[in-house]
């Protein structure tokens, strides 16, 4: 079976890292990934401290596991939850949308490991400059706030331009894509949409419904002319921002447009105008399992093809 650098950097047993997806990954999904694993995410988004340390020690209660807290450092409260992370003793801490380069210092005084997500080869070399511990390479293909660059492409460049374990995000949910990975030279994957229709994951119904309906072509990136592109499934929502888009409306409303749809879908169950973010991979996703079954599967079809392949290749006896 392959060895990766990333277990033995997080202390799980897979490796296989939980989407961080705002107002859908909680101490329910959170917890029952690590038990399965693999390490299972928080999604700090834009929530205040004060939930972000509930759903802490809610996933203490559950597994005794590693698990990490994503952290938006966009977000209003990103100071307050980047010192509520050392407080409770997390062990991970996975940044997103901003630079984590002031708070470095004091999560490794905390013995934190530190892995941003990062879209492009630029930022991947500024990041490794910070003295992180890993990065989340993500492509295109990803659900939610997205870059230009595919997966296929994005990863062997990111790494070959540093010396970090990379962690391949995009497409992935099934043990192919997680071979495809490794062959790209990455040493984990992420994987969200996936976890998306867990039997842990508490989004609402409606928008499982959606990820296990979805065809290859079912989603689309919207945002573009404002600067935060988001994949999500279509619906009246997006082809709302795709006309908007194409006649130019100023980028700040259309910003005010889709400001709460993620919660609207995420939490109300509203797939029509609610943001449905999820990645192109859904079309692959037809069914409804536990964390556990998801990740022993992936596992599982991940040693069938390396075996397989190796012997192909007369790399096995």
């Amino acid at each position: 079976m392959i060895k990766s650098s990333v277990c033995n950097v997080l202390g799980i047993q897979y490796p296989i890292i939980q989407g961080g997806m705002a107002w859908i990954s909680d101490y329910s999904l959170a917890s029952a990934v690590s038990n399965a694993g693999g390490l299972g995410v928080i999604a700090a988004g834009n929530a205040p401290k004060d939930w972000v340390v509930q759903q802490i020690r809610k996933t203490k209660e559950l597994t005794d596991k590693p698990f990490a807290v994503n952290i938006m450092l966009l977000s209003p409260y990103s100071e307050e939850i980047a010192h509520a992370v050392c407080e409770e003793g997390v062990k991970v801490v996975i940044t997103g949308a901003g630079n984590p380069g002031k708070y470095i210092e004091m999560w490794k005084n905390a013995g934190i490991v530190v892995i941003p997500v990062v879209p492009s080869v630029a930022l991947a070399k500024r990041m490794a400059r910070l003295n992180v511990d890993a990065l989340i390479a993500e492509g295109g293909e990803a659900g939610g706030h997205v870059g230009e660059i595919t997966t296929m492409a994005l990863i062997p460049q990111i790494v070959d331009a540093v010396n970090l374990p990379v962690v391949a995000a995009g497409g992935i949910a099934d043990g192919r894509g997680m071979m495809a990975a490794f062959m790209l030279g990455a040493d984990a994957v992420q994987v969200g949409t996936r976890f998306l229709v867990a039997t842990e994951c508490t989004v609402h119904s409606n928008y499982k419904q959606k990820v296990l309906g979805a065809k290859d072509t079912d989603t689309e990136v919207t945002g573009r002319s404002t600067g935060h592109p988001v994949r999500l499934l279509k619906n009246k929502l997006s082809r709302k921002f795709k006309t908007l888009e194409k006649e130019n409306i100023d980028p700040k409303e259309l910003d005010k447009m889709g400001q709460g749809t993620l919660y609207k879908a995420a939490i109300e169950g509203d797939i029509e105008f609610g943001s449905i973010m999820a990645g192109q991979v859904a079309g692959l996703i037809n069914k409804e399992q536990s964390c556990k079954e998801m990740i022993d599967e992936m596992m599982m079809e991940l040693s069938k093809i390396y075996k397989t392949t190796g012997e192909n290749l007369g790399l096995i006896d």
